[in-house]
């Protein structure tokens, strides 16, 4: 079958129910999002002979019909939602509602030339006990900050205290966890120790590299840095040029990795301390010096995977 031949199918994924739409074709169907609707489906759409399926992502609802899509043999795309929105502006449209929606990922589907590989199905359960982890520590610190607040009351004090001890508790048992069930995948195992032999990249940091960006290793420089969100975008029109900026790309990551660039670049990796007094040099500010570095310290560890030996701090 001709791509321009081919068959493509768009879902709009609410938390109860499914529509799906044809591209370029008035075949519409509603399904709930349950094992037997997936399952329903899945059959109108092999009757329909639809070879590509478009979905939103749309905060955690669409993974189990996206999983059983998938292992039924069908090309799921997943799309941004700033991706159909863009599409739909394109379009000119302006109506909204769930069978316009499914209408419109199905032609956003049918429009996308570049695919991705479908990602490691392994990697999505680690990934919810990674975001578990980030969102414990971030309890720890607001923590932290509330028994800073706290001066006439040492009870108060001592409970958030105590708030915090035992958060500290389930985070290092989270982060055990975690680390020996991706120890059990000898693969993934291998990945996560070259990962870890970059100077100043810690356990957390490598856990968030390994599980929220599968493509490193197999993506090159730049791609990995716009993946993250830490790709420098020019602002220029005509004889203006505007100052470069980062946007867009996987914020848990990104943010992992600006967090991790400050005391590598200060205490545990030479060559990038050494690049951030290059750049402090140049008039580059702070924090631009520390989006810089943090970009390095990414490229650093997409090219000891790439290699496949550990980490050096002068590589040939």
């Amino acid at each position: 079958m001709s791509k321009d031949s081919m068959i493509c199918a768009g879902i709009d994924t609410g938390k109860y129910k499914l529509d799906v739409a044809l591209a370029g074709s008035s075949g519409q169907l509603m399904v709930d999002n349950t094992p037997e609707g997936h399952t329903a489906l899945s059959h109108w759409l092999r009757e329909q002979r639809v070879k590509r399926v478009g979905i939103e992502a749309s905060g955690g609802y669409e993974r189990a019909v996206v999983t059983f899509l998938r292992g039924a043999g069908f090309v799921v795309v997943m799309l941004q939602p700033a991706q159909v929105r863009a599409y739909a502006r394109l379009q000119l449209q302006r109506a909204k509602n769930d069978k316009l929606d499914a209408a419109l990922i199905a032609a956003s589907t049918a429009a996308t030339q570049r695919l991705h590989a479908a990602p490691d199905p392994r990697l999505s359960s680690l990934a919810d006990a990674l975001t578990l982890i980030e969102q414990l520590t971030e309890d720890v610190a607001r923590l932290k900050t509330r028994r800073e607040s706290v001066h006439g009351d040492p009870r108060i004090a001592a409970l958030w205290s105590a708030e915090i001890a035992r958060i500290k508790t389930l985070l290092r048992a989270e982060l055990a966890a975690l680390s020996a069930a991706i120890r059990r995948h000898p693969d993934l195992a291998v990945r996560l120790d070259l990962i870890l032999s970059v100077a100043g990249i810690g356990l957390k940091t490598a856990l968030a590299i390994l599980l929220r960006m599968p493509e490193i290793g197999r993506a090159s420089r730049e791609e990995v840095a716009a993946l993250a969100g830490l790709a420098p975008y020019d602002q220029d029109s005509g004889e203006h040029q505007g100052d470069r900026h980062i946007e867009g790309g996987r914020a848990r990551l990104r943010k992992a990795l600006y967090a991790a660039a400050l005391p590598a670049a200060f205490r545990w990796n030479s060559d990038l301390g050494a690049f951030y007094r290059r750049l402090l040099g140049k008039g580059k500010a702070h924090k631009a010096a520390l989006i810089a570095c943090a970009r390095k310290l990414l490229v650093q560890v997409n090219a000891v995977v790439t290699r496949g030996t550990p980490w050096t701090p002068h590589p040939i």
